[in-house]
């Protein structure tokens, strides 16, 4: 550990439950707490004040890690967080102009996600919250997604609607949640979610599949305006089988499944031979030092950019009607839509058009916060801090941690 965690050559010693963390009542409030994510490929560390104002979010990206394999590579990502950490965290406390000490809590994401990625977090964050004597809090990174557009909306001084339907829709996540504050709480009711892959997954594979860089998601949003969003009829995407227990209670109109959708994408590929362009496309691009979106543009075909248009629409279509339809059975006051697909611009066109029909509220939170970040981590503690719930030394890594 970090010697500047101990003052010099002092070491802490082991407090007696007398001695314990301090509790929110307890504590001097300088409502500063330092949010800790390390779920999948990005170590992000911010200081945020009070659930709202945000003095330094700091992330350190594996983007070129990973992108030769075109994924995550779980034990890459892991190595990887273990050397960003320490040097995240300092960046962070030195942007904020703030110390160790004059934090009010460590929050850390203790899942879902990697299990080698969380657990660099959630040890760094319990070693650190012994070392100074100060809370521990665990977050679950979807709830975190949440409260990146809630982070946004208060510091605007904006009204929530309750009951709030949020879709959380990422590189792992496509979820929909009822979401309510009470009591100071929030209390989150899963609705709905992907019975296979996640939309970003989706975006993801299919971007490799055609020649195209890591992450896929900003490769196809970016190339998708190009071309014809209707050249290829990909139809409507039903569920019509609950296929794992865990769904049982769902109803299929809010389930999601874009493993279909894939399949097809590699079927047109597959009867219109277009395997030669893409395997050229793809050497092309490797060829780059830093290759970029707007570098394929001339690498694609008139049919290559209809595919990409025609699947991101099919896919922008399907989580817009589905979330819509949710938020009309559940009688939803407001929609929020967070999470790295977040920042695709058909999918925010799309949804604030189809909101404005009928005169229904969307909040997406900044491009900024989409993504992986801590800012979102340390936002959920604040209310978590402010009621008490506190973690407890048996924290470790949940990869699998619901929510609701």
């Amino acid at each position: 550990m970090e010697r500047c965690l101990y003052h010099g050559d002092m070491r802490p010693t082991l407090p007696s439950s007398a001695d314990a963390a301090p509790t929110p009542e307890s504590a001097p409030r300088s409502g500063l707490i330092l949010g800790i994510e390390s779920s999948c490929d990005e170590t992000g560390e911010a200081i945020v004040r009070g659930g709202v104002e945000v003095l330094s979010n700091v992330i350190a990206s594996q983007i070129r890690t990973h992108a030769p394999y075109g994924g995550v590579v779980p034990e890459l990502a892991s190595r990887e967080h273990l050397q960003n950490i320490v040097p995240v965290v300092r960046t962070a406390l030195q942007q904020a102009g703030c110390s160790f000490e004059d934090l009010d809590a460590i929050a850390v994401t203790e899942g879902p996600g990697l299990a080698g990625a969380l657990l660099v977090g959630v040890m760094y964050a319990k070693g650190l919250a012994f070392a100074l004597n100060k809370p521990l809090i665990a977050v679950n990174h979807l709830e975190g997604h949440i409260h990146a557009v809630l982070l946004e909306a208060r510091k605007q001084q904006q009204t929530l609607a309750q009951p709030t339907l949020a879709l959380v829709v990422s590189g792992g996540h496509t979820h929909l949640y009822l979401a309510e504050e009470i009591g100071g709480t929030w209390r989150y009711n899963n609705i709905g979610r992907t019975v296979d892959d996640a939309a970003g997954e989706a975006f993801d594979k299919v971007a490799k599949l055609l020649g195209l860089g890591y992450p896929g998601g900003p490769w196809i949003d970016w190339l998708a305006p190009h071309g014809d969003p209707h050249a290829v009829p990909f139809g409507p995407i039903t569920v019509k089988q609950k296929p794992y227990r865990a769904l049982q209670k769902q109803s299929p109109r809010f389930l999601f499944s874009f493993s279909g959708l894939k399949t097809a994408v590699l079927r047109h590929v597959q009867q219109h031979a277009m395997k030669p362009v893409i395997e050229a496309r793809r050497e092309a691009l490797a060829k780059l030092a830093d290759a970029r979106p707007s570098d394929a543009l001339a690498l694609c075909d008139t049919a290559t950019l209809n595919l990409i248009a025609s699947f991101q629409r099919a896919v922008v279509e399907d989580l817009v009607r589905k979330t819509f339809a949710a938020a009309e059975t559940f009688h939803s006051a407001g929609i929020v839509v967070s999470g790295g697909v977040a920042a695709n611009g058909e999918l925010r066109q799309y949804f604030l058009a189809a909101g404005q029909k009928r005169g229904l509220p969307v909040i997406f939170p900044s491009l900024e916060l989409s993504t992986d970040n801590a800012a979102m981590i340390a936002a959920a503690a604040w209310p978590k801090f402010m009621s008490g719930d506190v973690a407890t030394e048996t924290l470790t890594a949940m990869p699998s941690l619901s929510l609701g």
